[in-house]
């Protein structure tokens, strides 16, 4: 088939909704399928045969967009709008494939030019905007539910990233037909060497520390304010583990370094920044512990399904974002609080076997359940 997929992200980008359009476009094309792709002008190029990457018209002065809900994707939407007619009028797609409020050029565009509308709902569009804070625009909300409703309404299949918005699709549309694809982990079958991961160790002062690894945006849903907030309470009784925060752009990292300063337990944190996907599986391969201190939000993070893989020990908040994929035979569910997480963390400190068998319990779930080929295989069921 000829897929045009419209993805208004900065592709490619570390980032969640990026790293999900990129494992659909590998499952596509390693299905045979030809995928052009409509995105923002921003970002890096990816090479893979069969895609093809056009860009929208670039805003100047545009160097960067933020994660979740901002007025500049108003614009930058129009163009990549603007972007997909131009694509639609030259050649002939069998299938149109929307990510996020792309649906809504999907909706709009699906009957104009006669194809097949494939929606890939990441996240509840109202519910993001509540998430980073737009509370106060009760309209805008309001606008942003009929707006779902009506791209779901027009899509001829939905792709869900959760079980939760499996749900709101029934919601919306009960007759529609809805996938559930859970996301693929990150560079899972990356292994990198022991020799590697030992120099990363040494490089970060680890040497006889327990790493306790956060990987992630630093946005404030993910409550890192939470986890460095409990800190010195573990600290206090383990001095010996130390938190390595990979993530955040510099002034987030300036924020969280400040924070931890004024905590007094800057000796024991370690923000390294963003890092190049290839780097992940080091930072995972180090960790003693695995952290997601999630404290809104119902879409599944994307660094749990990476997590698992790992094989590792996993503490997160025990809220729905986690539930849909964890428990407590692979994960330590903590109370979404800064007693209740710092609590949770120090049991798996104390605890060696218990960190062994979760992670080892984690590992095989991960193999069972989020296989590549279980992934692919769910991808081409959408295009039945």
């Amino acid at each position: 088939m000829r897929i045009l997929m419209i993805a208004p992200q900065p592709f490619f980008q570390p980032r969640g909704t990026p790293f999900s359009v990129l494992a659909r476009i590998r499952a596509l094309t390693d299905l045979g399928h030809e995928v052009d792709l409509i995105t923002y002008p921003l970002g890096e190029d990816v090479r893979i045969p069969g895609l093809r990457i056009y860009r929208a018209a670039r805003i100047p002065f545009l160097r960067s967009i933020p994660i979740g809900p901002s007025w500049i994707k108003f614009p930058l939407d129009v163009l990549v709008l603007a972007a997909s007619v131009r694509r639609l009028m030259g050649s002939r797609y069998d299938v149109v494939h929307t990510h996020e409020e792309a649906g809504g050029i999907g909706a709009l565009l699906r009957r104009l030019f006669s194809f097949r509308h494939v929606y890939d709902m990441h996240s509840s569009l109202p519910e993001q905007l509540r998430n980073y804070g737009w509370t106060r625009l009760e309209l805008a909300i309001s606008l942003m539910r009929r707006f779902e409703r009506w791209v779901v309404k027009r899509s001829d299949v939905v792709i869900a990233v959760c079980p939760e918005l499996v749900k709101r699709v029934n919601d919306l549309s009960p007759d529609k037909r809805v996938l559930l694809i859970e996301n693929q982990p990150v560079a899972a079958e990356c292994q990198p060497s022991a020799e590697d991961v030992g120099r990363l160790r040494e490089s970060l002062g680890l040497d006889g520390k327990l790493a306790a690894v956060y990987t992630g945006t630093f946005e404030v849903n993910q409550g890192l304010d939470l986890l460095i907030e409990g800190i010195p309470w573990i600290i206090g009784r383990r001095p010996d583990v130390v938190f390595v925060l990979v993530g955040g752009d510099p002034d987030q990292q300036a924020r969280y370094r400040s924070m931890a300063d004024r905590a007094g337990v800057g000796e024991n944190v370690r923000i390294v920044g963003r890092r190049p996907p290839e780097e992940m599986p080091l930072y995972l391969a180090l960790a003693d512990i695995l952290l997601s201190p999630r404290t809104t939000g119902t879409n599944t993070p994307l660094k749990i399904y990476s997590y698992l893989w790992a094989g590792k020990a996993i503490v997160a908040t025990d809220l729905e974002t986690h539930r849909q994929v964890l428990d407590e035979t692979v994960a330590v569910m903590a109370a979404p609080t800064r007693e209740g997480l710092a609590r949770a963390i120090l049991d798996v400190v104390e605890n060696a076997d218990k960190r062994l068998s979760l992670g080892a319990r984690a590992a095989r779930f991960a193999q069972e359940r989020y296989s590549y080929a279980v992934y692919r295989d769910r991808v081409a069921e959408a295009y039945t």
